[in-house]
Order: structure tokens, then C-alpha cells, then sequence
């Protein structure tokens, strides 16, 4: 009978066996009103060094990319020309969820071109789709090894609008996660072939600077089901983050590039996340101040005034800070 030589089998490499990748998150963009600013060039110069320092960088972009099409029946509707995705690449922002109460806010035209805008521009746009099928594709990239998959969805829509607006098998729309059957299917999948998987979501009350049940539980089955970070914006304010067991958790980043004059709507900031295999090692908080719609870094003494409230945001959330961290 003849011999057989065992063979050690060819391992392939995970993120647990690479050095840590960044991550790095900002909360709602558009470019009506005083935001119109940043569709010059430049205008995002004093905050574009913080969205470069990290491997990948996010927003929320709460406007259709479009010149074109009718409003929707609803009190607040916002569209910014393609331009506007050409400025965030310049910025440094590496790809934008579209899927929150604004993406059809100019209904199947706003739509179309919001998807035209992605191919012509190279800026990926996700959480949108021809289909359910392609909303719910993830945004990938393989960072030094490690394989990032993000998917974007929202759990806010108007009512009246909800039917129209969600994608399906045979409708386009946005990711929806009303119902999050779908979203949780999304992120099993990703799961299996990503070290590390990321959901943006559009979630939670406006003006509410408490997490809501509903985004509790959402997060909850979002991380139960293998996702390592779940961020998101909609309440207009900063909400808190920190760990939810082994996954990191940011309830709110607040606006980001936005009309709001003062306030605490113009609070914001950047959410910078150190990631070494399935775990944020490291959460770094940069605060920014909204001035003519647009984020700037708060100077030196305001900076440690904001990042102090930043993290005392955690308080009403039962997430537990990163060790070590500040």
C-alpha cells in the first residue's frame, strides 16, 4: 500500500494575522443653503487632513445627486449637482451611503442620475440600487491584506413614502432596514468572505441625543449577526459610541457638511476607529465646528471642551469605552 505525506495546509492570511487598518466616519452631507460652499474648490481644505489620515473614509451623503426631476411631497427635500462627489474625493472620502430619508428625495430621476453620478465621478455610492440586489451589495476594498466590506441601509423614511422609496427584487430604491431580515442577510454574507464588515446606518430621532430602542435592538442583531462596526447618523446631533461587547457602536455622528448656522447642530467631528483583526483598538474623536455649512477643526482649548461632551454622550447608551482610550 503505498505512503502518503501529509501536507500542511495553505493558510490564508486573516485580519487577525495583519496590522491594524483606520477607519475613519462623518455624519450628513449635502449642499443646500449655507452648504453650497462646498461645492468650490478648496472649501473643504482645513478639514481634509483629517479625513485623509485613515485607510477608509465615509459619509453620509443626505442629498440626490442630481440637477433634475420632481421634488417628493415632503417638508425638507435636497439635491446637489455631481460636482459635490468630485469635492469629497478631493477631501479624502472614500465612499458615501445614499441610503437615509433624502437619497430620492427627486424621485426615479434623482435616482438614475444619483447612479450615473457614481460611475461618472468614481466615487462609490452605496445603499442605493436598481434592485435590492445591488443596494445591498457592500462597498470592498482590501486594505494591506485586510478585506473591508460596508454596507449602507436605513431604518428612517417617510411612511407615506416607504413603499415607493425601498428597494426590491424588481424596483429600485434604497436599503432598507425597517424590516432588517434583508440588512442582517447582507452582513452574514459579507461576513464570510470579510475580516471586517462595517454598516452605515440612517437611524434613530431627530433632535434625540439618546439611542432609541429601536436602535438598540437593531445594533444588537446587527453585531449578533458578524458586523465589527455599526455607525450612523440622522438625528442632527452627536449621539454617543463605544463598545457593544467585542463590536464598536456610534449612535449618531450628527451633520457634517450641513445648512445649520449654529447650535448644537453644528457640532460634529470625525470618528477615527483603529481596527487590528475583528476589534477597534483605538477610537480617536477629532471635534469640528460647522461654519458656512462646512466642518472645521475646533482649535486647541475648544477641542478638549468638545471632546470631553463627546464622550460623555456615552453615558445614556450602555456601550463601554476602548481600553485605553481616553
Amino acid at each position: 500500500m503505498p505512503t502518503t505525506t501529509a501536507v500542511a495546509p495553505t493558510l490564508t492570511p486573516t485580519a487577525r494575522d495583519l496590522g491594524p487598518i483606520t477607519l475613519a466616519f462623518g455624519g450628513d452631507v449635502h449642499a443646500d443653503g449655507r452648504a453650497r460652499a462646498v461645492l468650490t474648490r478648496g472649501a473643504l481644505s482645513a478639514i481634509t487632513p483629517v479625513l485623509k489620515d485613515a485607510d477608509i473614509t465615509m459619509v453620509n451623503l443626505e442629498t440626490a445627486i442630481t440637477t433634475r426631476g420632481t421634488a417628493a411631497h415632503k417638508e425638507f427635500t435636497f439635491r446637489a449637482p455631481p460636482v459635490l462627489l468630485t469635492r469629497l474625493l478631493e477631501a479624502g472620502v472614500d465612499v458615501v451611503t445614499a441610503a437615509n430619508n433624502h437619497g430620492r428625495d427627486y424621485g426615479p430621476v434623482g435616482l438614475q442620475d444619483t447612479l450615473a453620478a457614481e460611475r461618472a465621478t468614481g466615487m462609490p455610492v452605496i445603499g442605493i440600487g436598481q434592485d435590492a440586489a445591488e443596494a445591498f451589495t457592500p462597498f470592498r476594498k482590501t486594505v494591506r491584506g485586510v478585506r473591508v466590506a460596508i454596507l449602507g441601509a436605513t431604518q428612517v423614511m417617510d411612511a407615506s413614502l416607504a413603499g415607493e422609496w425601498t428597494a426590491t427584487d424588481t424596483h429600485p430604491g434604497l436599503a432598507s432596514a425597517q424590516d432588517p431580515t434583508r440588512l442582517l442577510a447582507a452582513v452574514r454574507n459579507a461576513r464570510a468572505t470579510s475580516d471586517v464588515v462595517v454598516v452605515f446606518l440612517h437611524w434613530g430621532t431627530e433632535l434625540v441625543t439618546c439611542p432609541t430602542g429601536r436602535q438598540r435592538e437593531l445594533a444588537a442583531a446587527l453585531t449578533g449577526a458578524g458586523a465589527d462596526v455599526v455607525v450612523g447618523s440622522h438625528a442632527h446631533r452627536l449621539l454617543g459610541a463605544g463598545l457593544m461587547g467585542d463590536a464598536y457602536v456610534d449612535y449618531g455622528l450628527g451633520n457634517f457638511i450641513f445648512s445649520t448656522a449654529s447650535g448644537p447642530g453644528a457640532s460634529t467631528g470625525v470618528l477615527r476607529l483603529t481596527v487590528s483583526g475583528r476589534h477597534v483598538v483605538k477610537e480617536h474623536w477629532t471635534p469640528a465646528v460647522i461654519g458656512g455649512g462646512i466642518p472645521r477643526p475646533a482649535s486647541s482649548g475648544d477641542a478638549a471642551r468638545r471632546g470631553a461632551s463627546w464622550r460623555a454622550l456615552r453615558g445614556c447608551t450602555d456601550l463601554q469605552p476602548v481600553k485605553g482610550a481616553a
